[in-house]
């Protein structure tokens, strides 16, 4: 096969390098023994660190007495294919751990840091955004973002309009109370806000592929389709005129994943999901908040399994579409990353994953044409 005649069958271990301040924490890597990288769209990015620790002969322990990983410092992790570097994590170090126990040899540093949503968790913010002119999601997003040294990714949505908000909480829990009224996503990756719609439509990520000889990036995987899922969602709101109520029915709207929706059961009775109110009366919120319920409920499709990352070469990022190969014409095709779990240790690096989706049938093509696709992306 094509794949198997340009592939790289001699591939470097993929390497883990963390920075602190930008400076590589070169003397605490002999006594690192695992690093672990939890991303995930519903929460904040977090890494643990894990090293030995031992005492030299001036009685100082060689990790903690360094004073190198201290709360609040700058620390990224990236993940190195040979001359090509990815960022797996950006954020702060959060707490660190010492542990003493009876014997020394197995005394341990644990390093906890969170994404750089943490530094938006600090101050609690009283303000009302709009009070001399009505503003909008986005330019409320813009100042907050400048305020903490972030970005804002240009692909963003706008959000809603015309809005005069009382803000009585810290940056981070106000932006996301936003994007749940928004029935949007809230990620920091790179140094940027991502605030918007989940992004079915980016360019799908490297294909990951399942048996395919030396070319295998998916130790497992194993897919999972659940029919038992609402195929709309109903939200009750204020008579337009009068007293009382009507009920307002949403389908999903995102684009397929896929050649055919993931759904069934049409000749029965319609599965509608009733949502509540959840303190808000204001239509345009409630309609974008059974919309989003609509939508996460059409990815009935999801894939759990474990990637081998010096195989697959890249790293994978959440809240963006990733073709997959080799499971047949039914499941195969683009999903939608949900969560990924780095791992580096003495055996390697590992990436445990979750994906959606929301269709049925093979979008990738196949033979010669899927080969060279995978080859050059």
């Amino acid at each position: 096969m094509l794949d198997d005649l340009f592939s790289d069958r001699f591939r470097a271990p993929a390497e883990c390098n963390i920075r602190v301040r930008g400076r590589p924490i070169t003397e605490l890597y002999p006594f690192l023994g695992e690093v672990r990288v939890e991303c995930s769209r519903e929460q904040a990015g977090v890494a643990t660190l894990v090293f030995e620790t031992r005492r030299d002969e001036h009685g100082r322990w060689v990790v903690q007495d360094a004073e190198v990983l201290v709360p609040w410092e700058p620390l990224s992790i990236e993940a190195v294919f040979g001359h090509r570097t990815e960022e797996v994590f950006r954020g702060f170090v959060r707490q660190v751990r010492a542990d003493y126990p009876e014997n020394t040899a197995s005394a341990r540093v644990t390093v906890e840091c969170q994404d750089e949503s943490l530094a938006l968790d600090r101050e609690h913010v009283r303000r009302v955004w709009g009070a001399d002119v009505p503003t909008r999601d986005q330019l409320i997003l813009l100042e907050i973002a400048g305020q903490h040294g972030l970005s804002v990714d240009p692909t963003s949505g706008a959000g809603m309009s015309g809005l005069v908000l009382p803000q009585d909480s810290t940056d981070i829990r106000f932006l996301r109370a936003r994007a749940e009224a928004n029935g949007y996503e809230l990620l920091f990756q790179g140094g940027e806000i991502y605030f918007g719609p989940m992004r079915l439509e980016a360019t799908p990520q490297p294909t990951l592929r399942v048996y395919a000889g030396p070319d295998t990036h998916c130790r497992s995987l194993s897919v999972t389709t659940d029919g038992h899922q609402p195929n709309k969602v109903a939200v009750d709101l204020a008579a337009q005129q009068g007293s009382g109520a009507r009920r307002r029915e949403l389908t999903p709207d995102l684009p397929l994943l896929g050649s055919r929706p993931a759904e069934g059961g049409r000749e029965l009775r319609d599965f509608t999901w009733l949502l509540t109110r959840e303190g808000s009366a204001d239509e345009e919120e409630l309609t974008a908040r059974a919309q989003r319920r609509a939508n996460d409920f059409s990815m009935r499709i999801k894939a759990e399994g474990e990637v081998d990352g010096t195989a697959y070469g890249h790293v994978l990022r959440v809240g963006q579409p990733v073709s997959v190969d080799g499971i047949g014409e039914w499941l195969g095709g683009v999903f939608y990353v949900d969560r990924v779990s780095h791992v580096f240790s003495h055996e390697g690096y590992l990436q445990t994953i979750r994906l959606l989706r929301n269709a049925y049938g093979d979008d990738l093509g196949s033979g010669a044409v899927n080969a060279l696709r995978g080859l050059f992306s």
